[in-house]
């Protein structure tokens, strides 16, 4: 750590309670955690670290990154900025460092971003809408973990989640979200019927899209490789979706850095759906929802759980 330009290591403790202690006293930006540790272990102590560090952006650094995909999944949903595995004794230099180096970049340089601050908007959906679609990456997990607590379970239009995921982890992604939303939650399949009250959540390895058939709407997965790169990609969610619904969508985009979503952003905008993307102080990275936003293709600018709040208002059915 102390070899990376521009990072300082300002203490160095065992515990959960010993950091604690210390985040009551003092300010840092980022706090690198372990799971596993004497007394209570990082999951446990997650949520009052994040409590406690207001700002700081916590990276989760265990070996039980790479023992199970849940973990992983649990610390992101519990408001981990990012994970990382931690390789074993004498292996931290190397591949792990540089690593390491770009994460710690990464959380660090959104601080300082050059976006400009947006003002928040807040924006009364008078159209009713059949879809929500959400878009996110890096600190999008916690953010749709609010998200979702604000929708009750009666809420019946389908939810399409695109989220930056390696393959494996996407079924333990997928059986989180049903638990927070309490509402069914799959992982997408070719051809799989898009029905009122269940979450659909895009594969690693494909992009969510969606076609009208004769009996309703239908997922249609794309391998199809799209400008930013990314895979699976908000853009073709957003854009088959205006294709298949019009004005009829209501569209999100979480914490993620780059400007995936942006494209799929200007085209239900000019669909005349509702965009709705999360504020610059509540999100780890506020490169994908700023992209949408500087950009004017935003209806609100809000916290994660105002835009649930939203949504589940906004229903008339």
């Amino acid at each position: 750590m102390n070899d990376i330009p521009g990072f300082t290591v300002v203490e160095s403790l065992t515990s959960a309670r010993q950091a604690l202690e210390y985040l009551c006293h003092h300010r840092v930006d980022i706090v690198l955690l372990d799971i596993i540790m004497p007394g209570v272990d990082g999951l446990t102590a997650l949520p009052d670290l994040i409590t406690a560090g207001e700002n700081a952006r916590i990276l989760i650094v265990s070996s039980s990154c790479e023992d199970g995909c849940a973990a992983t999944v649990q610390a992101l949903a519990l408001g981990a900025a990012d994970t990382l595995v931690k390789p074993g004794p004498g292996s931290y230099a190397g591949s792990f460092a540089t690593r390491l180096q770009e994460r710690l970049i990464r959380l660090a340089g959104d601080s300082y971003g050059s976006q400009p601050m947006v003002p928040t908007k807040n924006v009364k959906v008078e159209r009713h809408f059949d879809i929500v679609a959400v878009g996110a990456s890096t600190g999008g997990i916690h953010a749709l973990t609010q998200l979702l607590r604000q929708i009750p379970a009666s809420f019946e239009p389908p939810i399409l989640v695109t989220q930056h995921l390696p393959e494996s982890f996407m079924p333990y992604f997928a059986a989180q979200l049903a638990l927070i939303a309490n509402r069914p939650c799959e992982v997408a399949r070719n051809g799989m019927a898009i029905t009122p009250g269940r979450i659909l959540v895009a594969p690693g390895t494909a992009h969510l899209c969606c076609v009208r058939t004769n009996h309703g709407y239908a997922v249609r997965l794309s391998d199809t490789p799209v400008a930013n790169g990314c895979m699976p990609s908000v853009d073709p969610m957003f854009s088959s979706l205006g294709e298949a619904y019009g004005d009829r969508v209501f569209a999100v985009v979480l914490s993620g850095m780059g400007r995936d979503g942006a494209t799929g952003a200007a085209r239900l905008h000019e669909t005349g759906s509702t965009v709705v993307v999360q504020d610059r102080n509540s999100s780890v990275v506020w490169g994908m929802p700023g992209a949408i936003a500087t950009a004017g293709h935003a209806s609100a600018v809000l916290k994660p759980e105002e835009i649930g709040a939203l949504i589940a208002g906004s229903d008339k059915r």
